[in-house]
């Protein structure tokens, strides 16, 4: 697995957590060794844009999953001598800033709530929603499974 972080903002992060727990994700949902994803760490400003030119929406949000290959589509399977390409998934975009807000506001630890937001994008990307009643059972459920090995509870 390859995690690319990239951190374009000025909060304090647990990157060695995040790569972790990213890892751990990956590992425990069942992707191929050779898979890629990328998490950005960005400003407010930043994800505004993005959530603008993305979603057609105003201002900053908490996280974006920009998926590269469709969850449904074929996993390559890693070859012995190294010819098949990287899996990449796609890029996770946080706001740091913005998912530290959400914190003070309903009493959650700031380091949780990245960490909660690194497992939200990673599913998104693996096609995971929450747009259903029954969707958003099947991806809380997930993210309190797996946010629960790295001994976070999930608000």
């Amino acid at each position: 697995m390859e995690i690319y972080l990239s951190d374009e903002q000025d909060v304090p992060l647990p990157i060695e957590s995040v790569r972790w727990l990213a890892r751990s994700v990956l590992d425990e949902e069942g992707l191929p060794t050779g898979t890629e994803v990328g998490i950005i760490f960005v400003t407010d400003e930043e994800m505004a844009d993005h959530n603008a030119r993305f979603l057609s929406k105003n201002g900053p949000t908490d996280v974006l999953a920009l998926p590269l290959n469709p969850p449904d589509g074929p996993v390559p399977s890693p070859s012995l001598n190294g010819s098949n390409p990287p899996y990449s998934i796609g890029d996770v975009l946080i706001a740091p800033r913005f998912v530290n807000r959400q914190a003070r506001e309903s009493g959650a630890e700031s380091d949780h709530e990245i960490l909660l937001m690194v497992v939200h994008g990673l599913l998104h990307l693996l096609g995971y929603d929450h747009t259903t009643g029954p969707e958003a059972e099947l991806m809380e459920g997930r993210e309190r499974a797996l946010l629960a090995t790295f001994g976070v509870e999930r608000r």
